[in-house]
This record gives C-alpha cells, structure tokens and sequence, in this order.
C-alpha cells in the first residue's frame, strides 16, 4: 500500500487528521532540507511537500518564489532531489510528495521520473500546471510505478470540473482555500466547508485544504471539516529568516509543534 494511504487510514482509525508540511528542497540547502524533513517529522508532520525548484512558479506566491530562487541559486535539480529522498528513505518511513510545475519533469522525460521517484520512494506527485485534461502521459507512468497523482481543487472549480479531477485522483485531493497563489492569510474563507461538501459527493478520497493556513486556530478550524491540513508560506518564511543555521531547524521545530497541538491534543491522543 502507498504510505500516503497508509497514514490517512491510521489516523482515520483515530478520527486523527494529517499535518502536510510543505518546504522547497534545496532551500537553503539539501543539508539543511534533509534535517528539516526529520525536524518536522519529530514536531508532529504526518505528511512532507517537498517543492522541486523551478523559475517560473507560477502558482506560488512571492515567499515561495524566493525559496525557490535561493535553492536555484545552489543549482538544485530534480535529480538531486530525488537523490534526496533515496537518503532519507534510510532513516524515515513518512509519506513524501513533490510539488512540482511540468516542465522539469518533461525535461527529465516522465518514465525515467516515475520509475526514479518511485524507486528513491516518492508517494505522490502534485503538478500544479498539470490540469486533469492533460494529465494522462505522466499519470500514466506514476500509476505504473505506484506513485499517486495528487490534483487541485480550486474555489473556482464547477461542479462538473470538479467531478473531472475527482475521477483521476489518488491518494488525496488538495482544495485551495482561496483563489490567488500560495501565501499566508489572517483568516480563512467562510466557504470552504461548502466546497469540501461538494468534493465528497464525487470522491470518498481525504481532503485536505492548504494555501495560506499559519496558525493553530487556522489549523483547528480546518481540521473540524477536512481530513488533512497543509501549511507552507508559514514554514517557508521561516526558514528564509533563520537562512544555513542549526538554530533555524530548531526554530522550525518549535513553530510546527506549536501548530499540529490542536491536533495532537485531540482524538489522535
């Protein structure tokens, strides 16, 4: 069974729901994204993003972009994060999904990327450019590999888009709580238990919700209507301030217990 649906079942055995972590590898440098990961991991993360490095992230907003940027800088690349995830399949059994736009994945040619991410242990694949219409040529080769293709739900989405992405899912749907690109929010819209309503009634998948969620009470209110809670921005920022440092990681660690307690208080108890 793929980890991703592993941890979702155990923690729905406990009525627990899963802290998704996002960090860009690379960002300030593979060292330091290799300790974030058991860092997070050990502050209560049930799920890890790592974001590939690109130079057009389109969908991310500027704290992103610049995490981004600063693991380009290092000359980051694809291979190398997926090297990455080889070495910490050694010590760590947690879930990993790459977030990524399609263009490095075309360079790097969509059999070799499923078949290596696969083998180095990647349970999931999210490109954020990859609309379901498009979809079938690496969903094709990560299905072959066993490796889920995660999709999109937007604010935007109509019911018969909706249906659409639902079909070709696996593992989890990720809802966007806002239009717009990545970044974090004061507060959370009003809607998104509307959306996440309209989701289940074409897919039994867990939802989880993601795009400006930063602090526990975000965390708590997402986790009273969804089955997964994703934060980024928040973590990213973070990391951008305390730059190539053991008391960055330490911080990160400290910031990520503070925002899975209301979930870890909980029925996961």
């Amino acid at each position: 069974m793929n980890r991703i649906d592993e941890k979702f079942a155990q923690l729905a055995k406990k009525s627990g729901k899963a802290f998704i972590s996002y960090i860009t590898a690379g960002d300030p440098n593979l060292e330091r994204t290799e300790q974030l990961v058991f860092a997070l991991e050990k502050a209560g993360a049930d799920i890890i993003e790592l974001g590939v490095p690109f130079s057009d992230p389109l969908a991310d907003g500027k704290t992103n972009q610049e995490a981004a940027e600063r693991a380009l800088i290092n000359n980051v690349t694809l291979k190398q994060v997926i090297e990455l995830v080889g070495k910490l399949r050694q010590k760590t059994q947690i879930p990993i999904i790459f977030f990524t736009y399609l263009n490095p994945v075309y360079q790097y040619g969509h059999e070799k990327f499923a078949k290596d991410a696969a083998d180095a242990g990647v349970d999931g694949v999210l490109a954020l450019d990859m609309p379901p219409e498009e979809a079938r040529p690496l969903k094709k080769e990560l299905d072959k590999a066993g490796v889920h293709s995660i999709f999109l739900v937007a604010p935007t989405s109509t019911e018969e888009r909706v249906e659409k992405i639902t079909a070709q899912a696996r593992g989890f749907i990720y809802y966007v709580s806002r239009t717009g690109v990545t970044g974090e929010q004061k507060t959370m819209s009003s809607d998104i238990e509307k959306h996440i309503n309209l989701i289940r009634k074409y897919s039994k998948l867990p939802i989880a919700v993601g795009f400006g969620v930063s602090n526990p009470e975000h965390v708590n209110q997402i986790a009273e209507i969804a089955d997964g809670i994703v934060v980024g921005s928040a973590i990213v920022r973070r990391i951008g301030e305390g730059g190539d440092s053991d008391q960055m990681v330490n911080n990160i660690e400290k910031f990520v217990k503070e925002l899975t307690k209301p979930l870890k208080n909980g029925a996961m108890e």
